[in-house]
């Protein structure tokens, strides 16, 4: 269970196996602040902790997933701590990790996650949705990584995990272009996972994320570790991990009883 009673920028539910995260300031399109930082670093450390929780789905309030960095506090916030800093100093980059990594606890989580994607999804909202597992996008979403169109670069994972998902040459042009697509474009380009009509968004992602929970944890959470480390660390080390997880599989509860199903069954 989580204390959300504090919360003001998001908002936490959980339903059976599955958790909700939404950013909650609609009247802003979500974007993200200092206040929301903070809130969704407190919640982060609570959900690493719940290991119950099967799957993790992330939305936005309103009409806007999240329409990114919000400018207004960050000029005089955010962005405004660094003006004046030496780049090179150990200081600065360890503030920069500070901010950069605030998603950083989505692709930690011993579960899945499903990032449902309606409205924008701009700058450092796409880059919330790029740490998720999976990405839903409702027909009407346009997202992109907006950040060069400021003289900046998008440094909160999106340099890394795009190009994993749709290659390194679709990437680099989101990035270096500023590019803004649509969600047919993005899921031709594998950027979105799945499409749904704009009113069916919140069943087609509640139907995907039911289907993960359902799925057996031990085996989820090798299989995802596993294939991070393909990338991460190399073929050799990925399928050490593979094997490694694959035993604590067929020692678990969860296979012996689908045995028992096939033994039944056959």
């Amino acid at each position: 269970m989580t204390d959300q009673a504090h919360y003001e920028t998001i908002r936490y539910a959980r339903r059976a196996d599955v958790g909700t995260l939404t950013l909650n300031r609609p009247a802003k399109l979500n974007a993200l602040n200092p206040q929301m930082r903070t809130e969704l670093g407190h919640l982060g450390a609570q959900l690493a902790e719940d290991d119950t929780l099967r799957c993790l789905v992330v939305a936005g309030a309103g009409t806007s997933f999240s329409a990114g960095l919000d400018l207004s506090e960050a000029m005089t916030g955010t962005l405004a701590q660094f003006v004046d800093r030496d780049p090179d100093d150990d200081e600065t980059i360890e503030l920069g990790l500070a901010v950069a990594g605030v998603f950083e606890f989505i692709p930690q989580l011993p579960c899945p996650s499903v990032a449902a994607v309606h409205g924008h999804a701009y700058g450092a909202g796409l880059q919330l949705a790029l740490a998720c597992d999976f990405r839903i996008f409702a027909e009407g979403a346009r997202v992109g990584l907006t950040e060069a169109r400021y003289g900046l670069l998008p440094d909160m994972g999106a340099t890394f995990r795009l190009p994993r998902i749709i290659g390194e040459g679709r990437a680099r042009e989101l990035i270096l272009l500023g590019e803004i697509i649509d969600a047919a474009e993005a899921f031709r380009i594998g950027l979105a996972n799945r499409i749904a009509p704009d009113h069916q968004l919140d069943s087609a992602v509640d139907e995907f994320a039911e289907r993960l929970a359902a799925q057996a944890p031990l085996a989820i959470r090798g299989a995802r570790a596993a294939i991070d480390a393909g990338w991460r660390l190399g073929p050799a080390t990925s399928l050490r991990m593979t094997v490694a997880a694959q035993a604590r599989c067929l020692a678990s509860d969860d296979f012996k009883n689908a045995c028992q199903g096939i033994a039944a069954n056959g």
